[in-house]
């Protein structure tokens, strides 16, 4: 390696990080090949977790080899012949899931060690790679789904996030980090990119250098979800375009060589720059990657929190993009490959994921469009979705997950069909729903949370069960929905969110969203409500 590993001789390293003193993460993937020849019983048990490094984790249970696979695409944006590809692969060897998750990728499951160096060829045959979908190295670089075709953003970061993600590619100076670490970038002024959320972010900004406005980077660090979910804070520097690498690097560099290596719950970015300070980090990038301009001005504007629908001109004249729902992020790879063909027959075949685990299709003709909007596909996964099932994002849940301790999917689209058919609002209430407080489903932003828990009925046994959250946002810099006392079976917790979505619908005023709702209202009135509908929810 090219650099000193200055807390090899700690002795109080975690098991995890001992083991990666002994072999790179991403090494694992010269050892698959003998792994495939061989079947799953020939990968000893300690080398489980470096399958992480290749994109891959163990479905529960873990000892009968199924493997979940994620699909690195750097701001969800991916061709014709790479989405075709994606969904030949959930196809063959997927048992047919297709699932977009909340970073931009794409999930799939039931995948066996033999199939493993197939499916890599394939993806590499076409640009891709599974490498930095998980461990602890660089993710997925999450961005705008509309760059370089967004009115709303500052300037086209697409060839910024390449050369950023090409960077850390296989990259072994940076893949062995103290956990895993999340990278935005994004000139949108709506905050597509959810910025506050990642352990680094890179928002637009405007700074005025030598007489001349320049377009840039402001930098936010030290965000992140999960038990201790922390909003990213503002470094006071401006990143000129051309300096975006460097700053990533030294920023991964700091976190590399100084996180917490000793206890893996306090390891993330986000512990570093609490423990250190704004200040203190910022001292230490200038350090590594020399002078940067103080901040400029900030670009933004109404967090859109990556919701497209509908038809929406580009700022290419006569091109427009469509935004479509794919219901709680599972999509049949029949159905991507019927999306494809119709991107290519009236656009260029362009596919782009957003982390709300939905669609745009890009580059359509002013002549095509309606033409375009009446393709039967598009009666399955709407342009223009209900209020309810078009604003509801979930985790893999228990099905699949080891981590999750309820299932998600199924019941996070029951529960906003059965809301879709009984309620009507003037306005969108977004509702994600997580199986664990790991919080993969990005709880803590949703307008209401739903986080599964498991909890003693009054048979004394134990049963799947929710916790609510309202009032979560990343306007204004950002504010974590908060939790309500109380604990509800996941058997009535579809009534006892209709029966509190019909008190906010009594009490709102007209065009106001929920999250103003909860700000005008508070907590303790929402409360009181809750206790009223689980007093009868819950009565003999």
């Amino acid at each position: 390696m090219a650099y000193e590993k200055i807390w090899a001789d700690n002795p109080k390293l975690n098991t995890v990080e001992k083991l990666k003193l002994e072999q790179d993460g991403l090494k694992i993937f010269e050892e698959i090949p003998y792994y495939a020849e061989h079947g799953f019983q020939s990968i000893p048990r300690e080398k489980w977790d470096l399958f992480k490094w290749a994109g891959l984790y163990l479905q529960k249970p873990k000892e009968d080899g199924y493997f979940m696979m994620r699909v690195v695409i750097p701001s969800g944006i991916v061709t014709y012949e790479q989405v075709v590809t994606l969904a030949q692969i959930a196809k063959d060897f997927g048992r047919g899931l297709y699932d977009i998750t909340t970073r931009q990728c794409v999930q799939f499951h039931w995948i066996t060690i033999e199939n493993i160096p197939e499916i890599l060829r394939r993806l590499d045959e076409v640009g891709m790679t599974t490498a930095g979908a998980c461990g602890d190295i660089t993710r997925n670089i999450v961005g705008n789904p509309l760059a370089g075709i967004d009115p709303n953003e500052l300037f086209d970061t697409r060839p910024i996030i390449k050369e950023v993600y090409e960077f850390f590619r296989f990259n072994e100076d940076y893949s062995n980090l103290p956990r895993k670490y999340k990278m935005s970038i994004s000139a949108s002024i709506n905050n597509a990119s959810n910025s506050e959320i990642n352990c680094v972010a890179f928002v637009p900004a405007i700074k005025e250098i030598d007489g001349e406005k320049v377009y840039g980077f402001h930098v936010k660090v030290g965000g992140g979800l999960s038990t201790v979910p922390m909003l990213a804070q503002k470094l006071d520097i401006f990143v000129p375009q051309e300096r975006t690498k460097d700053v990533a690097e030294g920023i991964t560099r700091i976190f590399r060589d100084y996180g917490n290596r000793e206890k893996r719950h306090r390891n993330r970015l986000k512990f570093l720059v609490a423990d250190w300070g704004v200040e203190k980090f910022k001292e230490k990038l200038i350090d590594l990657v020399g002078p940067l301009p103080e901040s400029g001005e900030d670009v933004q504007g109404e967090w859109n929190a990556s919701y497209f629908y509908g038809v929406h001109k580009q700022k290419q004249e006569g091109l427009n993009y469509v935004g479509i729902n794919v219901p709680i992020g599972r999509i049949s790879p029949d159905d991507v490959l019927e999306l494809a063909r119709v991107s290519k027959k009236y656009g260029n075949g362009e596919i782009r994921h957003c982390n709300t685990q939905n669609i745009v299709i890009p580059n359509i003709l002013d002549e095509n469009l309606e033409e375009m909007l009446k393709e039967p596909i598009f009666e399955k996964y709407p342009y223009n979705p209900k209020n309810f099932l078009g604003y509801s994002v979930s985790c893999t849940g228990n099905e699949l997950c080891n981590l999750a301790l309820v299932e998600t999917k199924g019941l996070m689209r029951k529960i906003a069909e059965y809301l879709d058919e009984t309620i009507t609002l003037d306005v969108p209430v977004r509702i994600h729903m997580v199986g664990c407080p790991n919080s993969c489903g990005q709880r803590p932003l949703a307008d209401i949370g739903l986080q599964g828990i498991l909890m003693k009925n009054k048979n004394k046994e134990m049963v799947e069960a929710f916790e609510i959250y309202v009032g979560g946002t990343l306007n204004n810099g950002g504010k974590f929905n908060e939790k309500l006392k109380g604990k509800i079976e996941a058997g009535l917790l579809a009534d006892v969110v209709k029966e509190l979505l019909l008190y906010f619908k009594e009490t709102k005023n007209a065009g106001e969203p929920f999250f103003d709702y909860v700000g005008r209202v508070g907590i303790d009135v929402l409360q009181q409500k809750l206790d009223e509908i689980l007093s009868e929810k819950t009565a003999v």
